[in-house]
C-alpha cells in the first residue's frame, strides 16, 4: 500500500531516501490516457518485444489465440455422404416413378441400404428417405412412387469445408464452436500466440498475505491484507494470459529492484507493481523501473489512477500501479489489458454502451478525466444512473457497479438530469430485469434481493442505493426508480411517511409496511462512558456521529431534541454523516465517534451496545404504475414469503407483524410548478 504507518517511520523513509541519493518522488507532466498509452506502446513495439508463437495439440488449444492463419487439412465431408436413412440410388435411374407408375429397385444394385452419414457407393448420387420405401417381402427389392433428383439427401464432399481453405483468421480466440471447426478439418496441432506471463509484486512493508492475516490484527491496524494480486490475476487470467503472483515485498527499493529482476529471470514476460507508484516517501516504483530501464510514463490525468508508471526493463513491460484497489484497477484495465490484447493480435476488450439519465450531480476538477461506478436502472425505458462512492479504495464500488462513465477533463461536472454515455459492467437483459430502489438504507433490502433472485425464475434482482428516505421521494416524483425506502416521521402526529408523501409527491403510491424495527443509541461494547439517552449527546466529551440530511434518521435525532429542548449546535458531531446504519455502526467500533443513532439490527452486526429509543416504521413507497410490473410480484411476493419473515426475525431488531401489509395508499395530487 505504500502509506506511511507514523511520523517517525516517514521521517526515517525519506532520510533513507536522501542517503541513497534519491530525490523525492515528483510526477512527471500527466498525460492524457490515450497519449499515455500509445506512447509505451509505441515504446514497447521499437524495442522489438515480441511473444512469438507455439503449437498445441488440439484438446489444449480452448482459450488460445491463433498466430496466424489456419487452414483445413481435410475436407468436410470428405466424401459423398446420406443425410438420411435410406437407399443409395443414381437418380437417374428413378425417373419416372410415381404413385401411378411405381418404380422397383434391385437391392444391391439399383439400390444401397445406407445410414446417415456413411459414404455413398461409388455411381450414386442420391438417398431416397426410408418414409418414402417399400420393401418387398423377399428384401430383394424396394419399390419408389416418386423420382429422386441428383444429390437429393446428400452431403457432397467439401459442404462444409475444402482442404487448403481458411479456417481461422490470425487473432481469432478459439471457443468450443472453433474447436469443433478444427477436429472437423483434422487440425491436431494448433499454432497460437504463446501466453504472455504476467508477474504481479505486490509490495508494501505493512501488508501481508490474506491468508496469514489475522481477524485480531486486522481489527488492530497491525496489518493490510494483500488482496489486490487476486484481482489483477483475475483479469490477467481472462484476457487470455498467465499470471504468476510472486512473493510480497517491503517498501525498501534495492529489495523491490531484486524482485523485478528476479521475475524477469525467472520467465515472466511482464512485470506489474503494485503499490509504490505515487509521490510518498515510500513510493519507490518510478526509481526502481527508471534504475533497471527507462520510465515513459508517470502520471496519467485521470482519476483514479493518476499515479500509474509504464516504463522498459531489458525489452520487458514494467508498470506500476498504486496500492488503492479501484486506482489500481484502472490502470490494469487501460494499460496492461490492451497491451495483452495487443500481444495476441486481439481486438482490445470493449465493453457494450448506453445512454443513461444521471440522478446525482457530479461535480468533478477540470483537467482530469475521472471514472465513476454507477448503479443502473431501466425505469419506463429509460437508463437511470446513480453514482457510487468515489474513492480509490472502495473496493465494493467494483463489485456493485452496473456500469462506468466518464468525466471529461475539460468538464467541471455533470448536473443531474445530464444524458451520458455509461459502459455497461453488467448484461443489458440483467439490469433490465433488476427493480432500482433509491431511498433509505436497511439491511432487509439485501435479504430482499437475495431471496427473489432465488425464488423467481424472472432473473429478477432488487438494486437498491442509499441516498436518505427525503431523497427516495425525491428520486420517485422525478421518475428515477421502482421503490423507495422510506421512515419520515411527522414530528406533528407521531405517523410516519404520509405527510412527507403528501409534500413531496405528486404521483400514486401504495405504502407497504417492510418492517418495524428498533431505533436506538449505539455504543461501544460495555458502555465506558455510560451513555444513557438523548441528555448525553450534548456532553462535551462525547463525539456523536450523525445520518446525513433528508434521512428518517436525522429526522427522528431532530425529533427527539426539539422534544427535550436540546439545540443540534450543542452536539459535537451533529455535522459528522455517515449515509447508512452500518456505516454509523462502523463509525462508533472504530472510535471516531461514541454514539450514533441507529437500528438495532446493525448494532448487533457489530458488536455494539444498544440503547433503544422507540420502534419506528420502515415502509417501500411504490408507484401505482409500477405495481402490476412482474417484477414487482415477484418482490411482493417474496417480502409476504414465510422464508423471508423468519430471516428477517432471525437478524433481529425487527418487527414482522405488518410485513407485506398494504398500510395507505395515496392518489396523488396536481403537480405544483
Amino acid at each position: 500500500m505504500a502509506t506511511n504507518t507514523n511520523a517517525s517511520d516517514a521521517g526515517q523513509d525519506i532520510a533513507r531516501h536522501l542517503e541513497k541519493g534519491m530525490k523525492r518522488n515528483t510526477y512527471l507532466e500527466l498525460k492524457p490516457v490515450g497519449e499515455a498509452r500509445d506512447l509505451w506502446f509505441s515504446a514497447i513495439e521499437k524495442s522489438g518485444f515480441a511473444l512469438g508463437e507455439e503449437e498445441v495439440a488440439l484438446p489444449h488449444a480452448r482459450g488460445r489465440v491463433t498466430s496466424r492463419i489456419v487452414q483445413a487439412n481435410l475436407s468436410s465431408p470428405p466424401f459423398h455422404a446420406a443425410a438420411m436413412d435410406g437407399i443409395a440410388v443414381r437418380a437417374e435411374e428413378t425417373f419416372g416413378a410415381s404413385a401411378m407408375h411405381p418404380l422397383d429397385l434391385e437391392v444391391g444394385r439399383q439400390a444401397f441400404w445406407i445410414n446417415t452419414g456413411q459414404r455413398l457407393p461409388s455411381g450414386c448420387n442420391a438417398v431416397i428417405m426410408i418414409e418414402n420405401l417399400v420393401a418387398a417381402p423377399s428384401g430383394k427389392s424396394v419399390r419408389i412412387e416418386r423420382a429422386a433428383f441428383p444429390w437429393q439427401h446428400v452431403r457432397k464432399l467439401g459442404e462444409d469445408m475444402v482442404s487448403s481453405e481458411i479456417l481461422l483468421a490470425p487473432g481469432t480466440r478459439i471457443g468450443p464452436y472453433e474447436m469443433g471447426a478444427l477436429a472437423a478439418a483434422r487440425v491436431l496441432t494448433v499454432p497460437v500466440c504463446k501466453k504472455p506471463v504476467v508477474a504481479i509484486i505486490p509490495s508494501g512493508s505493512e501488508i501481508v498475505p490474506l491468508m496469514q492475516a489475522s481477524e485480531d490484527a486486522l481489527i488492530e491496524g497491525k496489518c493490510w491484507p494483500e488482496f489486490n494480486s487476486l484481482i489483477f490475476a483475475s483479469l490477467v487470467e481472462e484476457a487470455g494470459a498467465t499470471a504468476i503472483v510472486r512473493d510480497i515485498v517491503p517498501d525498501d527499493p534495492d529489495i523491490i529492484q531484486a524482485a523485478v529482476r528476479a521475475a524477469l529471470e525467472d520467465g515472466a514476460d511482464i512485470v506489474l507493481l503494485n503499490a509504490g507508484s505515487s509521490a510518498g516517501s515510500r513510493d519507490y516504483t518510478s526509481h526502481v523501473i527508471a534504475s533497471l530501464g527507462e520510465v515513459f510514463v508517470h502520471g496519467v490525468a485521470v482519476m483514479p489512477g493518476k499515479p500509474a508508471v509504464l516504463g522498459l526493463v531489458d525489452g520487458h513491460p514494467v508498470l506500476g500501479a498504486p496500492g488503492y484497489p479501484v486506482s489500481a484497477t484502472i490502470v490494469v484495465e487501460e494499460f496492461l489489458l490492451p497491451l495483452l490484447a495487443r500481444l495476441q493480435h486481439t481486438l482490445a476488450p470493449s465493453r457494450p454502451e448506453a445512454t443513461a439519465r444521471l440522478c446525482q450531480a457530479l461535480p468533478s476538477r477540470p483537467g482530469m478525466e475521472e471514472r465513476i461506478r454507477v448503479k443502473l436502472g431501466d425505469v419506463d425505458g429509460t437508463l437511470m444512473a446513480v453514482p457510487l462512492a468515489r474513492g480509490a479504495g472502495t473496493v465494493t464500488s467494483l463489485s456493485r457497479a452496473d456500469g462506468m462513465l466518464t468525466i471529461p477533463a475539460a468538464s467541471e461536472g455533470l448536473d443531474a438530469g445530464s444524458v451520458v454515455n455509461v459502459s455497461l459492467l453488467r448484461s443489458r437483459e440483467r439490469i433490465r430485469s433488476a427493480l432500482l430502489a433509491i431511498g433509505s438504507h436497511d439491511n432487509t433490502l439485501d435479504l430482499l434481493d437475495s431471496l427473489v433472485r432465488r425464488r423467481t425464475s424472472l432473473g429478477c434482482s432488487l438494486t437498491s442505493v442509499h441516498v436518505g428516505s427525503l431523497g427516495g421521494l425525491r428520486a420517485i416524483e422525478q421518475g428515477q426508480c421502482h421503490l423507495a425506502g422510506s421512515h419520515l416521521l411527522n414530528m406533528e402526529d407521531g405517523v410516519y411517511n404520509r405527510k412527507a408523501i403528501q409534500d413531496n409527491l405528486s404521483v400514486p403510491v401504495v405504502l407497504l409496511r417492510l418492517v418495524d424495527r428498533v431505533q436506538g443509541f449505539m455504543v461501544r461494547p460495555g458502555n465506558p462512558l455510560n451513555i444513557r439517552g438523548i441528555q448525553d449527546l450534548v456532553r462535551e466529551d462525547i463525539p456523536f456521529i450523525n445520518r446525513q440530511r433528508g434521512s428518517g434518521t436525522r429526522v427522528l435525532l431532530d425529533c427527539l431534541l426539539k422534544k427535550e429542548g436540546l439545540k443540534a449546535r450543542d452536539i459535537r458531531g451533529y455535522t459528522a454523516e455517515e449515509f447508512t446504519h452500518m456505516n454509523v455502526a462502523a463509525a462508533v467500533l472504530s472510535g471516531r465517534a461514541d454514539v450514533g443513532l441507529g437500528v438495532l439490527a446493525s448494532a448487533r452486526a457489530l458488536g455494539l451496545d444498544f440503547i433503544p429509543v422507540g420502534v419506528e416504521e420502515y415502509d417501500l413507497v411504490i408507484p401505482k404504475r409500477f405495481w402490476d410490473d412482474e417484477r414487482m410480484q415477484a418482490l411482493l411476493a417474496t417480502i409476504r414469503s414465510a422464508e423471508f419473515k423468519k430471516q428477517v426475525e432471525d437478524m433481529g431488531g425487527y418487527g414482522i407483524e405488518k410485513t407485506g401489509e398494504i398500510v395507505w395508499e395515496y392518489e396523488g395530487r396536481d403537480r405544483v410548478a
